[in-house]
């Protein structure tokens, strides 16, 4: 079907076909879910969604002069794609949870079933979001993605893509002089994501990546490091709006939380160093 509306295909840039890829794989995955919402599909379609989420911003940023183009293309699958996001952070925190239980040799059934209610609402309305929604929104957002990715030249792609990192460096330095909160480090997590999603397009397109091999290793240990500390922050947030809601906390859960705290700011320690030498090395 999306074949037949594309006749130019001649015009397009190599990267509409990585674009292309993602698409299809998110459509089906999407399909999928129309049948059941599993947590294993709704992360691999978060991811998907990253994808083509900055791609748009690719897209946005290389016709952002012109009048008349629309480059909220993304805007009907934020909502879905938050929701996915929200079944990722779930699935972590139970992960921590069952760890915890098989290394305390204990239950803690009341934060599991207040995992579990919520898990189910959101479950149930990510279903009704898929069930509820019409495939002429993919089709739209393929036409509209197909049109606005043609006449792409590739220094102009390579231009934009420098232009986007920049921006994110810049707003990194701002940041990284001072103590690296929570908020902060997360939005370094992302932000090494996109950024290297956005160098592997640049190599898909036969250009040099903008950092050397050695910068990628270390963004990429940052980023294994910021992974149990992402995982520890969701764990703690969502421990201490359980307990929030009791007038007597046991001393199993207090004790947890004692550990949990302790450990996110051993994490927060080895993130905040990791992330001020690498990114001391990139903008010097």
């Amino acid at each position: 079907m999306y074949e037949s509306l594309n006749p130019m295909r001649g015009s397009l840039s190599p990267v509409f076909q990585v674009f292309e890829l993602q698409f299809f794989e998110a459509k089906d995955l999407f399909l999928a879910m129309g049948k059941q919402v599993k947590s294993k599909k709704s992360i691999a379609l978060s991811a998907k969604m990253i994808f083509l989420e900055v791609y748009t911003e690719l897209l946005a940023k290389i016709h952002y002069e012109k009048q008349g183009l629309e480059f909220d293309i993304f805007s009907d699958f934020k909502p879905l794609k938050k929701n996915l996001h929200k079944i990722h952070h779930f699935k972590l925190v139970e992960k921590q949870l069952s760890h915890q239980e098989s290394n305390a040799g204990l239950t803690y059934g009341g934060f599991r079933n207040f995992l579990g209610l919520r898990k189910k609402q959101l479950y149930i309305q990510t279903f009704d979001m898929i069930v509820g929604s019409t495939l002429k929104s993919w089709e739209d957002f393929y036409l509209k993605t197909e049109r606005a990715s043609r006449g792409m030249k590739p220094l102009m792609i390579n231009t934009a893509i420098n232009q986007i990192i920049q921006e994110e460096l810049e707003y990194f330095t701002i940041d990284v002089k001072g103590k690296l909160d929570s908020l902060v480090l997360r939005d370094i997590f992302e932000g090494s994501r996109k950024i290297i999603i956005f160098e592997n397009l640049l190599i898909h397109l036969g250009f040099n990546p903008i950092f050397i091999s050695s910068i990628h290793e270390e963004m990429e240990k940052l980023k294994d490091s910021l992974k149990p500390w992402y995982a520890n922050h969701l764990t703690l947030q969502s421990l201490s709006g359980f307990l929030a809601e009791k007038e007597e906390v046991s001393k199993k859960y207090l004790k947890w939380a004692k550990e949990l705290r302790e450990e996110k700011q051993r994490l927060s320690i080895q993130a905040e160093r990791q992330s001020k030498v690498l990114f001391g090395k990139i903008l010097t």
